[in-house]
């Protein structure tokens, strides 16, 4: 289980990236959705020991992890956004390198947990190949397979599937899904589906603030009934935008259609559709905008 309580970070130059976020990660697949700029990814460089709240407190099984920053470091895994490698050195060298690295220093354990990994992220076949020549899904598990390294009670990954193609994200999302099993992986992202397919629990960070927290789907139940959608020309977009809750616009064939919400139909030409957590998403989005608005004067 990992605490996080009431944990706030302003930069120097006065964003306040963390705002009084508390929440409860128990073992498994959770969520973390929210926009770029949001936090996620403060939040997980302070969960990761790499940076320093302002403060708060984070406990990972009982462990004081702002306190113990090495023995936390020993127990989780991190696969950041923007993940380096070497690229004229191959997978299985590199692998060895970085478990030395982790305090692995029996050449025997080495090489069998090295090829562990490697078999566990399918990469055995290419692990002779440099880093440099893999693909874009190759490196993203490749960096499972480093953050696996000591067999951690947490994983952190930041926004894994940015740029892969179809293929290469199912594959490394049924990776994370495995994993999950047995250890608190933490997926932070804002693919939505990411988190409906994966995730038994999740929360949806705005602004540095934790909007909402819980399981996916009962915070779709909470909308149920509640969502309408209808095909619009493009001239009508800024009428209903004042008129309603829009939730979401995207073109179909040429074409906006909206999602908005509200207890009853909203007029002619809406109908009702099964609420999604796309929509809980851009529902959340909305409040946090609405809420950091300052009120005209009247």
């Amino acid at each position: 289980m990992l605490q996080i309580r009431s944990l706030s970070k302003t930069y120097a130059n006065g964003v306040q990236a963390l705002k009084d976020v508390s929440l409860d990660i128990p073992r498994g697949m959770f969520g973390l959705l929210g926009p770029n700029g949001a936090g996620k990814s403060t939040l997980m460089r302070t969960i990761a020991t790499l940076q320093d709240p302002d403060s708060g407190s984070i406990t990972l099984d009982g462990l004081d992890v702002l306190a113990h920053k090495e023995q936390a470091r020993k127990r989780l895994g991190y696969l950041p956004q923007d993940f380096g490698v070497y690229p004229k050195v191959s997978a299985e060298a590199m692998l060895d390198h970085l478990a030395v690295l982790k305090g692995i220093t029996a050449r025997g354990e080495r090489r069998e947990l090295v090829q562990a990994l490697l078999q566990q992220v399918n990469l055995w076949n290419v692990r002779k190949r440099k880093l440099g020549t893999f693909s874009g899904g190759m490196r993203q598990r490749f960096g499972i397979a480093q953050a696996l390294i000591g067999q951690p009670s947490l994983i952190i990954v930041d926004e894994p599937t940015a740029g892969l193609d179809p293929e290469e994200r199912n594959r490394f999302l049924n990776l994370l899904a495995e994993i999950g099993e047995n250890t608190v992986v933490i997926l932070s992202t804002h693919i939505v589906e990411d988190v409906t397919d994966l995730c038994p629990r999740m929360a949806i960070i705005a602004a540095g603030q934790v909007r909402l927290a819980g399981e996916p789907r009962e915070a779709i139940r909470s909308l149920e009934g509640r969502v309408w959608r209808k095909r619009v020309e493009k001239e009508e977009l800024d009428r209903l935008v004042h008129e309603h809750a829009v939730l979401s616009t995207r073109l179909v064939a040429g074409k906006p259609v909206v999602h908005v919400l509200a207890d009853a139909n909203p007029g002619e030409g809406f109908d009702a559709v099964p609420a999604s957590l796309e929509d809980v998403y851009f529902g959340e989005l909305r409040r946090a905008a609405l809420a950091s608005t300052p009120a005209k004067a009247a």
